[in-house]
């Protein structure tokens, strides 16, 4: 990609798409300044097996996807705004509740409310970018930097929770409210702000639109979709039920890193585990920093699928990696997460453009909303990782994870010949 042309498509980003990336990076930091250690207060508090953990944390996901489809369906019919709205504000409740609780049922409850406002969050701000930004090329742009200011968040958390003596501790979760409380403020500012400029333009070529409306830019065959119609647009495209399998497959396994790995080291009782864990998770987002837009230029030639194949293949390597890495051999852990790190920085950012190429403008939010079913795999892994830890050790889960690798390169490689429902698919770049 070349940066004349990245620049030039930057400035042709509109300030409701700035705020998304600066509320990205605050939301994102003190998320993972608390949220990986969530873990650790479990076994340290509770005592729980690691089959108990993931119990807990994968019943919350679960829940979680179930109610994001519903919400994102629904929001190309209501609107982004108020979804995003109701969404921020469980986040500051959840997390409130969260540094205070001390049951295993009150963690429970708050857990899933934490994993129900993420899931409605991630797909409703990537529709979002899709209806703010007409522009294919400058919205795959759009993403790249959304996923790249996350992990500028992920690796600065971590650290400045270890610097601040934050990391484990309950009460730190409150810093994740007061950062989603200043997201809603800034929002509702890019959403006027936005509607302003829309009203404005539309004036100008005399377009009669909703003001209130104008963030949402739904086709009117949209409001004309039942839940059986979307049903049946959704069954008869093979193609993409199969891709939200692979990428089931293949958020289960890099979902390890954040839950399974993190039990396994401290059952394993490592020396020093805070910082190994806060190191792990800064190495993980400084490689995705560093490299991202590297790797979006060396790749550029290679079709989305080729690109995420690459991917695939560096993180079946990563597990076998950790798969062998002795317990004590600190530098061990740091290079095999460099390797899934990389393998990250391809894989999650080109699965959302995938997505976004796929879906019809009209069900966008369907699509994305549809799409979040991958997240499915974040929900079991917790459960899968932990009974196979119990049962098997870290050798069996990181193998696992390797086999599976493979299963999900085979899957994208047959993609092309599955078929789709009967709309244009011209945008659509395999």
């Amino acid at each position: 990609m070349n940066s004349d042309v990245s620049l030039q498509r930057l400035k042709k980003f509109p300030v409701l798409m700035w705020i998304l990336l600066f509320g990205s990076f605050i939301t994102r930091g003190s998320y993972y300044m608390v949220w990986p250690f969530l873990a650790v207060i479990l076994y340290e508090k509770f005592a729980l097996s690691a089959t108990q953990v993931g119990l807990i944390l994968s019943t919350a996901a679960i829940i979680a996807v179930l109610v994001s489809f519903i919400g994102s369906s629904l929001s190309d019919r209501f609107g982004r705004n108020q979804l995003m709205y109701a969404s921020g504000v469980l986040y500051i409740i959840s997390f409130s509740l969260l540094a205070q609780v001390n049951s295993i049922s009150g963690y429970a409850v708050v857990i899933t409310l934490c994993s129900i406002a993420t899931a409605l969050w991630r797909p409703l701000t990537s529709a979002l970018i899709g209806d703010i930004i007409d522009d294919s090329k400058t919205r795959e742009l759009a993403m790249q930097a959304l996923y790249f200011v996350v992990n500028v968040g992920c690796a600065v958390g971590p650290m400045l929770g270890v610097w601040l003596g934050l990391t484990g501790e309950q009460s730190s979760f409150g810093i994740t409210a007061v950062a989603f409380a200043l997201l809603l403020i800034l929002l509702h500012w890019g959403f006027k702000n936005h509607q302003q400029t829309h009203k404005a333009k539309s004036a100008s070529v005399d377009n009669n639109v909703n003001a209130n409306n104008s963030v949402e830019k739904s086709d009117k065959k949209t409001s004309h979709l039942n839940r059986q119609q979307i049903i049946a647009t959704l069954s008869a495209d093979k193609l993409f039920q199969c891709l939200i399998f692979a990428n089931i497959l293949c958020m289960f396994i890099y979902a390890q890193m954040d839950t399974s790995l993190i039990q396994y080291l401290t059952r394993a009782k490592v020396p020093n585990l805070l910082q190994l864990i806060s190191s792990l998770i800064f190495t993980n987002a400084l490689v995705i920093i560093s490299t991202q837009f590297i790797l979006l230029r060396l790749m550029a030639q290679l079709s989305l699928i080729k690109r995420i194949q690459v991917g695939l293949v560096l993180l079946m390597c990563s597990q076998i990696w950790l798969a062998i890495n002795p317990l004590t051999f600190f530098w061990g852990w740091i290079g095999a997460i460099v390797v899934m790190s990389l393998a990250e920085a391809i894989l999650f950012p080109t699965m959302n453009v995938h997505i976004d190429r796929l879906a019809p403008d009209h069900l966008r939010g369907v699509y994305f909303g549809a799409a979040s079913l991958y997240e499915l795999g974040f929900a079991v892994a917790p459960l899968g990782g932990g009974i196979i830890l119990d049962h098997f050790s870290g050798f069996g889960l990181f193998m696992t994870g390797a086999g599976l690798s493979l299963l999900v390169i085979y899957l994208y490689s047959i993609l092309n010949k599955l078929p789709r429902p009967k709309f244009d698919n011209s945008k659509i770049t395999q």
